[in-house]
């Protein structure tokens, strides 16, 4: 397949709203968040023609682009739990893969804080806990080392508990590259295509979808916040997502010498809790809150949660509260009634649910791809392995521990586009979006190209540069970009929350 023909939605020129030309795909994977992506990745690495079916009009555009963008060690999952093991061997699988094809990753290291006796008395519980789920590099310490690795904590730090192998990524980036990667093994994108029906036959299931019918003999639901519904379209009723808003504040890259690392609470029977953490753009992060909500859109911040991260705030680093806030987001993620993920096979049907996908799905999702690939194989999907893969992409940097285009004199020289800034306060050039606007999985939309180069993410949140932006994508596509809003995405941004 032309990868650049991988993607098909129907909003764009000379596609038909009604796509249909009768293919019958051997798997069509439902969402291309990062766990559908990493699903349609893995199969087509092997011998079988798959669809990757998306409600929405780019890929990563649900939970996936709204969380911390930690990549997990697996340190506090629970022991035993089909989430612990796929963390741990998830965290291998996407450091590799991070190195190969270039995705944004810095090993800051995290410390657990305690700030009262009950806190403190768990520690050592978390240190047994992390060498359960097999990671050895937990140590407990006094304040005194705590407040020498972080000065600017507020007072009363009563101990804490290194994990130096947690770091942060780019989830966008993650996200990307498993689609790009799989659009070129020859996986069908299909854009705009919400599921709304589902018709399982002899021998294929047809997908009703806004885009026009998809027929499949196997389907994966890595729907996340909708895969209980698509579940239900299956006739199941196995489990019932409930959308947790987690609100964030991103502070100006000033801010950074106060958080070299990730700033973990003491978790509880609820999550994570509140976290303080740089992110791989050069800002410092607060946050998440947690909110069981109804509405499963609903993205807005509110009153009570700023509120909420100041009082954290104050308490956990005051000085960071002296600094300015570049922008806020809220993130969903898919909770559930269950402990665990919930991956299960119905051969009957040629059907795999892939659903309660926590946060942590961002570093297991390659390793939940490995093990979804061995339930279908098990279910009866034929897997002969390919032996003519293309290389993975190579994916452009939007992160700050390596060089930037506007910083590389050599392409600058080859390439005069590489050394005309658009977004200064990203320092984001004309050349970075020309490339993602004709990218294998091309930018169509201005947060499209957010995700791609940070563009319109810095201080001003695209007040100086939003036009000249908007009308390099209207020239770059042939397309208007259209009034998206404005912005509330950040500079750490949009990442699944955890909580």
């Amino acid at each position: 397949m032309d990868p650049t023909s991988a993607s098909r939605n129907p909003g764009d020129p000379g596609v038909p709203d009604a796509f249909d030309t009768g293919e019958v795909f051997d798997v069509a994977v439902i969402g291309a968040g990062i766990v559908g992506a990493a699903i349609a990745r893995e199969l087509s690495g092997h011998r079988l023609s798959v669809a990757l079916v998306e409600a929405r009009d780019d890929v990563g555009d649900g939970t996936s682009k709204a969380n911390t963008a930690i990549l997990h060690t697996g340190f506090d999952a629970k022991p035993g739990t089909l989430e612990s093991r796929l963390v741990a061997r998830g965290y291998a699988l996407l450091g590799d893969y991070a190195e190969r094809t270039g995705i944004p990753v810095e090993r800051t290291g995290a410390v657990l804080v305690a700030w009262n006796e009950e806190e403190l008395a768990a520690l050592p519980g978390l240190a047994e806990k992390a060498e359960a789920n097999g990671y050895r590099g937990c140590r407990l310490i006094g304040p005194d080392e705590v407040y020498a690795q972080l000065p600017a904590l507020g007072e009363g730090v009563l101990g804490g508990l290194t994990v130096p192998d947690e770091s942060i990524i780019c989830t966008w980036t993650t996200n990307l590259a498993l689609a790009t990667d799989a659009a070129r093994r020859g996986t069908t994108v299909l854009l705009g295509h919400a599921v709304t029906e589902v018709a399982v036959g002899e021998e294929h299931t047809t997908l009703t979808t806004n885009g026009g019918p998809v027929r499949a003999r196997w389907v994966v639901n890595a729907a996340g916040l909708g895969a209980d519904v698509i579940d239900g379209l299956f006739g199941h009723r196995r489990f019932t997502v409930t959308p947790r808003r987690g609100e964030l504040f991103v502070f100006d890259k000033l801010a950074r010498p106060l958080a070299d690392r990730i700033v973990l609470p003491v978790p509880t029977s609820r999550g994570k809790g509140v976290l303080i953490s740089p992110t791989i753009y050069g800002n410092v992060m607060l946050g998440p809150t947690s909110e069981d909500l109804n509405d499963r859109a609903a993205t807005g911040t509110s009153e009570d949660g700023f509120a909420f991260l100041l009082g954290k705030g104050e308490r956990l680093m005051p000085r960071l509260l002296a600094e300015e806030v570049t922008a806020s987001y809220a993130g969903l993620r898919a909770a559930t009634e269950h402990g665990d993920y919930l991956v299960e096979a119905t051969p009957g049907q040629r059907y795999l649910l892939v659903g309660g996908i926590r946060s942590t799905g961002l570093t297991a999702g390659m390793a939940i791809a490995e093990h979804a690939a061995g339930l279908l194989a098990e279910a009866g999907l034929p897997l002969v392995a390919r032996d003519d893969l293309p290389e993975p992409p190579r994916m452009a940097n939007i992160g700050e521990a390596a060089p930037r285009p506007y910083q590389d004199a050599a392409r600058i020289a080859a390439d005069p586009a590489y050394g005309t800034v658009v977004c200064f306060c990203e320092r984001v050039t004309a050349g970075e979006i020309r490339d993602a606007c004709h990218a294998t999985l091309p930018a169509r939309t201005l947060e499209g190209l957010r995700r791609r180069t940070r563009a319109m993410n810095g201080r001003c949140q695209g007040f100086f540069c939003g036009a000249e932006v908007g009308r390099l994508l209207a020239d770059e596509t042939g397309r208007a970009p259209r009034d998206e809003g404005a912005s509330t995405s950040t500079p750490s941004e949009r990442q699944d929350t955890t909580a």
